[in-house]
């Protein structure tokens, strides 16, 4: 599983988030990802890495209300 992904701002839109999307994929067979709700870019970009939504979480793993987003590929 994903559970997060960071890119430098300066970075993003560069294709480096989906080379290591992609890599990760390929190599390590992974079929889930965790998104937070709110982060609009990144749920976008990993449905189009060909995941989608399978259920939402009311808070995140610290119990901090941060909507997750579970995606399975």
């Amino acid at each position: 599983m994903i559970q997060m992904l960071f890119v430098d701002d300066k970075y993003v839109g560069k294709g480096i988030g989906g080379k290591l999307v992609d890599y990760v994929i390929d190599n390590y067979d992974i079929k889930y990802v965790e998104v937070n709700e709110d982060n609009l870019i990144a749920h976008k970009f990993y449905l189009n890495k060909g995941f989608k939504d399978l259920k939402r979480k009311e808070y995140d793993d610290y119990n901090d209300p941060y909507p997750i987003i579970i995606m399975k590929r």
